[in-house]
């Protein structure tokens, strides 16, 4: 005869405490001591308990699921799509703001659902799922400034959360960091290592982290003198960042510093400045941004600016399980300070 499963009155038993309590702090209700709280959760390992995730949620109206929604503004075809989160996955960023949201959910016994929402069925879909309760609120990570998918969770007054301030305003807290200031501090680097022949690869101009982080770039180089920077636009990528280079170096061969704006497309100039036979950092100095794990397996390793993605993402999870819980009502923004870390490559 199979053995009957732990019951809450079992967990109570063993925790010596009551019913409604054990209830309580397998709810998340929040005015439990912590103490108790311990006490129960021992309690509750102790005895093999496993709530009734259907009973509990009829009591808490929550899924103990969050929606992690990479979002676009395209109307793409499937294989755009499929391209899409290829690249998607590729990319070190998007792993790190996993990385980071898992880490605040997990201890929480909370669980992320990756989603897509690359056309306008998708970002219905979206809304619809979360109207449908498949989650409890969203966290958004947007790769274009006219996303609209902000905007209708906005609308259909959705708890939502946004990883970098969305393009247009919408009432919606968010993480961001200080871009400007990440181009202010690879520009006084390099002008520290007596560059004096400065360029640089921007990101995508439509996007506003890389207009700030250009704006920060040549206004510490106009203020120390330097009032003119040639810029060669890039995509984010390897591959963009090589023809990047290439560009730069073609129309400027006596280039002694390169900022990029991002790792990946410093990895690529670098490639390109060894096929021209160019010696980094001793000819030209590379300077990268975000610190992903491309910043240390690139040879030389990249001197960048540190973007603290996981912090950025954690901080972003926890934002929304305040507005899911309601313990935080109005929208707020959270803004992290970029770090030079200085290594190989300039």
């Amino acid at each position: 005869m199979s053995r009957q499963a732990p019951t809450l009155e079992d967990v109570a038993r063993e925790a010596g405490v009551s019913r409604a309590t054990v209830s309580r702090v397998v709810n998340g209700v929040r005015n439990v001591d912590p103490a108790i709280q311990d006490l129960v959760r021992r309690a509750i390992d102790r005895t093999g308990y496993a709530p009734n995730q259907a009973a509990r949620q009829l009591v808490t109206r929550r899924t103990t699921t969050v929606a992690l929604v990479v979002s676009g503004a395209g109307d793409a075809s499937d294989t755009e799509q499929n391209a899409f989160a290829t690249r998607v996955f590729a990319d070190p960023f998007f792993g790190r703001v996993v990385g980071g949201v898992v880490a605040h959910l997990r201890p929480r016994r909370m669980h992320p659902v990756l989603m897509f929402a690359e056309t306008p069925e998708a970002r219905q879909e979206v809304v619809a799922y979360l109207r449908q309760g498949g989650a409890d609120g969203a966290l958004v990570v947007s790769t274009h400034p006219d996303d609209p998918l902000p905007a209708l969770l906005a609308g259909a007054g959705l708890p939502a959360v946004l990883f970098a301030r969305p393009g247009r305003p919408v009432p919606l807290s968010y993480v961001d960091l200080a871009h400007r200031d990440g181009g202010r501090l690879a520009a006084e680097h390099l002008l520290e290592r007596g560059c004096r022949r400065i360029a640089t690869v921007a990101g995508p101009l439509a996007v506003a982290a890389s207009q700030e982080r250009l704006a920060g770039f040549r206004d510490t180089l106009a203020r120390h003198g330097h009032p003119y920077v040639p810029v060669a636009e890039g995509g984010f990528t390897v591959d963009s960042g090589m023809a990047a280079m290439t560009s730069l170096l073609t129309e400027h061969p006596d280039t002694d510093g390169v900022f990029t704006a991002n790792d990946l497309m410093a990895q690529g100039a670098v490639q390109v400045l060894r096929d021209h036979g160019r010696r980094v950092p001793q000819d030209v100095a590379v300077v990268g941004f975000d610190d992903s794990s491309v910043a240390v397996t690139c040879r030389p390793r990249l001197t960048t600016v540190r973007q603290p993605v996981e912090e950025m993402a954690a901080t972003m999870a926890r934002l929304l399980d305040e507005h899911i819980k309601g313990a935080r009502t109005e929208p707020t923004s959270v803004i992290f300070d970029p770090e030079l870390v200085v290594r190989d490559s300039a």
